[in-house]
């Protein structure tokens, strides 16, 4: 079993447009609402790939009912602590290069009496769980220690995916596994890559930090997978980009589930970037199917890097 845990769901509405006019008029040719949040995306890419997985978090009543039966739909149970409040809505705007702008809401805000009872529920949920995914951001006015605490009640081998501050909370309870994109990780280190060498580097420091594990999101470039010792490289298909949406999110699915079954690095490379490319060549925010997933992972391989 595998738990997600999602501090911060939100609606996605994708607004498709011919071209992005900043501060003149765009027509909107097509809309497409999902319910969202990293790790909630991410348990949906498990149910596609035949894993089973819950998910947790916070929950607010404006929009609430509506998330939960998204999630009914695609087969996943949930509890969530219920807040007062609405879920935050983030647009994604795409434009006909296939260009993504981005504008996120932050949200309402979480008690700290409500964050103590995620926290306890974590405990209850994760009794029999070998996974456990934390990833997205916090609502408002909940501090980036409490990502260290997240990953402090979790059980099995915890897998992270968040930004700079939220990150290093993280490292300092130990984690399983990280997997920024190559932005998060120079933001992280504070410089800036160009070879796989230098990449690699930068992975290393997020070792020293706390993490057993990276997985470097490339896009469009691949993945890279180290241990500290053990470097992989998986290049991306050549596919044409319809949403970078969601893309990192179905990565560590297909990581998580090839985790839990005791898959090697190898394989988890594999797998994690075929679910990534898969997600790319899927319009708006709607993830993979499971038969993209498989006609593109059968065309992969991975490389040692020294």
């Amino acid at each position: 079993m595998i738990l997600a845990v999602c501090p911060n769901p939100c609606i996605d509405r994708t607004l498709e447009v011919e071209d992005l006019n900043v501060g003149r008029l765009t027509r909107i040719e097509n809309k497409i609402e999902h319910c969202a949040g990293k790790a909630c995306n991410t348990a949906i890419g498990i149910a596609r790939l035949g894993g089973r997985v819950s998910v947790t978090g916070f929950m607010f009543e404006g929009g609430g009912k509506s998330f939960c039966h998204f999630l009914e739909k695609e087969n996943i149970p949930s509890e969530f602590v219920w807040n007062k409040g609405s879920l935050r809505v983030n647009y994604k705007i795409i434009d006909e290069k296939s260009m993504l702008t981005e504008l996120n809401d932050s949200g309402d805000s979480v008690s700290v009496k409500k964050q103590e009872e995620l926290l306890s529920l974590i405990e209850k949920l994760s009794y029999d769980v070998n996974v456990t995914i934390i990833s997205g951001s916090l609502p408002k006015d909940v501090e980036s220690n409490y990502y260290f605490e997240l990953v402090n009640r979790a059980k099995g081998k915890v897998i992270v995916d968040c930004e700079s501050k939220n990150l290093k909370a993280a490292l300092k309870a130990g984690v399983y596994m990280v997997k920024p994109n190559l932005y998060e990780l120079e933001s992280f280190n504070n410089e800036t890559y160009r070879t796989h060498a230098e990449m690699i580097e930068g992975c290393y420091k997020l070792i020293d930090a706390g993490a057993q594990k990276v997985m470097l999101s490339m896009g469009r470039n691949g993945a890279i997978l180290t241990d500290g010792s053990k470097n992989l490289f998986c290049a991306s298909e050549s596919i044409a980009v319809n949403s970078t949406v969601g893309a990192g999110d179905s990565m560590v699915a297909a990581a998580a589930l090839a985790v839990e079954n005791g898959l090697s690095d190898d394989e988890l490379l594999l797998r994690a970037v075929a679910a990534g490319t898969a997600s790319v060549a899927t319009r708006g925010t709607g993830l993979f199917t499971r038969q993209k997933y498989e006609s593109i992972l059968k065309n992969l391989t991975v490389s040692a890097i020294k």
